[in-house]
């Protein structure tokens, strides 16, 4: 089995790990329903629809106005 014959420094470690590290962006989809931006495989926050049916119950929040 080959085993490295100097050790490889920390700042290099990193530098080959650091692609595991980084962030991406997320893709998002619209929503068949409602049309709000929806993550894929994912319920749609603003609805609850999932695949063209119910998946989750939203409630609705009391909307403050002027009095």
């Amino acid at each position: 089995m080959p085993v490295p014959k100097k050790r490889h420094s920390r700042s290099r470690q990193g530098k080959r790990r650091a692609e595991n590290f980084r962030a991406h962006l997320v893709n998002f989809g619209k929503c068949p329903s409602c049309g709000e931006a929806v993550r894929p495989h994912f319920a749609c926050p603003s609805c609850g629809t999932y695949k063209g049916r119910a998946a989750i119950k939203i409630k609705l929040s009391k909307k403050k106005g002027k009095e």
